[in-house]
Order: C-alpha cells, then sequence, then structure tokens
C-alpha cells in the first residue's frame, strides 16, 4: 500500500513538472502560406514541422523538429517527441526519439515501438519541396501488408500533406 502511495505521488511531482516545463517554453510560432496554385508553401524555419505522405507505401511521417511535441497515437506511454512514422495498413509505429537540424537536413534516431530496433536516418528537404528519408545506420524498417513484412527502402520520398 505504502508502494502505491509513492508511486502514485512520484507520478504527480513528474506531471506537474512538465506543465511547468511547457509553460515556461517561450511561444513561438511557425507559419506556413498557401500559394496561388493550391500548395502549402513552408516557410524555412518550419520546413520540419509537417505530415509528410509516401503513396507508394502508404506510410506518412508525423514531425515537429522544432518543438518536439508529437504525442504516438495509442502510445502515448512514451510523452512527446519529435515524431513518429506509421502506416496505412499497420498499427505499429517507428518513433523518432531525437533529431537534430542542420541547415536543410536532419539527423534522426528511429526506434520501433517495442524498443528492439533502431537506426539512424537522415531526412533531407529537396528543392521541389519534397523530403527524402535515407537510412544511414542500423535496422531496415518494416511494416506489415497482409501478413507479411514489407521493407520499406533505403531512400524513400515524402511529399507535404
Amino acid at each position: 500500500m505504502k508502494q502505491k502511495i509513492v508511486l502514485t505521488i512520484m507520478a504527480m511531482l513528474a506531471f506537474s513538472a512538465n506543465i511547468i516545463a511547457q509553460n515556461n517554453l517561450p511561444d513561438t510560432k511557425k507559419e506556413t502560406s498557401s500559394s496561388k496554385n493550391g500548395k502549402t508553401v513552408q516557410s524555412n524555419d518550419s520546413i520540419f514541422k509537417a505530415h509528410l505522405v509516401n503513396d507508394e507505401y502508404q506510410v506518412w511521417m508525423d514531425i515537429d523538429f522544432y518543438h518536439n511535441n508529437i504525442t504516438v497515437p495509442r502510445q502515448e506511454i512514451f510523452g512527446e517527441v519529435p515524431g513518429y512514422f506509421g502506416a496505412v495498413r499497420d498499427t505499429r509505429k517507428w518513433i523518432i526519439s531525437d533529431a537534430a537540424i542542420k541547415g536543410k537536413k536532419a539527423l534522426l534516431t528511429i526506434i520501433n515501438d517495442y524498443g528492439s530496433e533502431d537506426l539512424t536516418a537522415e531526412l533531407k528537404r529537396n528543392s521541389d519541396g519534397t523530403y527524402t528519408l535515407t537510412r544511414l545506420a542500423g535496422s531496415t524498417m518494416k511494416i506489415v501488408v497482409n501478413n507479411k513484412w514489407v521493407k520499406i527502402p533505403k531512400d524513400i520520398t515524402f511529399y507535404v500533406k
């Protein structure tokens, strides 16, 4: 009984410290604008805050490398992270645990939702507005399609949706 009380108090303290820390963050808003053709144009300070999609593999990435405030659906235990990689036909997620921005590139550390596989990758914004995710080292990302593992290629291209 004492152990449950101590754990409850510790959880409440951790939660309140997180709320206080979030309230002390500076409020910097990134802006996007619409061009004449209806596509979203991102300013240079918001290129790594987006919902990226690849139709061929039916996968997406939700990212915000500036605030690291993405919560993975049904994986809330991980807290807020820089982003994640998801698939239409698979409920598992690959979680971006660390992101370092260097110009139009970001160096990422990605883990699966079990923590058993990890990799380092680079996400680069191309001149045509698309993004390329390149696996540099580590495990190959895989998703399940029709009860079979499908490997995600070393280089995969995304567009902003």
